[in-house]
């Protein structure tokens, strides 16, 4: 692993690393704030998935979640959202290849070989930043936004006490009926609909549920309503009587503007969770 920066920030730290994946085949950067409270042993961790076209560092900059992680002395762990390189397949496309992983294992060509996205989140970023730095283990949770709020609530529903709690922002809550997801699940894992399903949030929580709280957040004036089809997600909660919240925030969009206003509540939601 190679350190490509560490801050000073909110008497914690903000580092960027890289290092060479087995799973994505390719260098990865991950970016991970630690607070000040990792001097003095390890700390709960907060991951925190980013959405179409993002790396690692548009959540570390724009979200404000800093401030509020080292106020309840938890980490937070940025990676990027896809494989990349000059020999990593791409698109011409802003939502399919680079920067649209989708937290999937891909099976398609010419995706299949360096898009293995679930694999690098559920198995081995973790290994590698529990290893490195002061990270307590046992006490971990996960966000995201759009296309990262999908993939936080599937892993979340699908590796099961792994996650203390869950949380999404304006996540994409029907990608198998959505075209924000119905491209790109056919490009990564074949025009067989059934193969999908565990990477639709809203099939898993008819499913399986989660064994924890659940936090969402969507943005009443959302430009992606259509694409994102929060009212399927909803519906599927209440069915199953899943514990948690669901809000509508009126007037806002998906931009990170809204991200950075409710930062504040998910950070003090997965904090609660994380010190019980």
């Amino acid at each position: 692993m190679h350190t490509v920066s560490e801050n000073k920030c909110f008497g914690g730290m903000q580092g960027v690393y890289t290092h060479q994946s087995e799973a994505t085949g390719c260098a990865m950067t991950f970016g991970l704030f630690l607070p000040e409270e990792a001097e003095q042993g390890p700390v709960p961790l907060l991951w925190y998935l980013s959405g179409l076209t993002c790396t690692h560092e548009n959540a570390m900059v724009k979200a404000g979640a800093q401030q509020w992680a080292a106020e309840h002395g938890i980490a937070l762990c940025f990676p990027d959202t896809s494989p990349r390189g000059a020999h990593v397949a791409n698109d011409d496309a802003y939502d399919l290849g680079q920067g649209a992983g989708f937290y999937v294992n891909a099976t398609q060509e010419p995706w299949a070989p360096h898009f293995r996205m679930w694999d690098y989140i559920a198995d081995e970023l973790p290994r590698i930043v529990t290893a490195a730095f002061d990270i307590d283990e046992d006490r971990q949770s996960i966000t995201g936004h759009s296309m990262g709020g999908h993939g936080a609530l599937t892993l979340a529903m699908l590796l099961p006490g792994r996650f203390r709690s869950v949380s999404a922002f304006a996540p994409i809550a029907q990608p198998s009926q959505s075209d924000w997801g119905r491209k790109q699940l056919t490009a990564y894992l074949g025009a067989d609909e059934n193969t999908w399903l565990d990477h639709d949030a809203t099939h898993l929580m008819n499913r399986v549920g989660f064994d924890g709280d659940v936090l969402i957040d969507q943005g009443s004036d959302d430009q992606f309503l259509d694409l994102l089809r929060p009212e399927a997600l909803a519906a599927a909660m209440a069915a199953r009587r899943q514990p948690g919240v669901f809000r509508m925030q009126a007037g806002y969009d998906h931009s990170y503007f809204f991200v950075s206003t409710f930062m504040p509540d998910h950070i003090a939601f997965h904090a609660e969770a994380l010190w019980r």
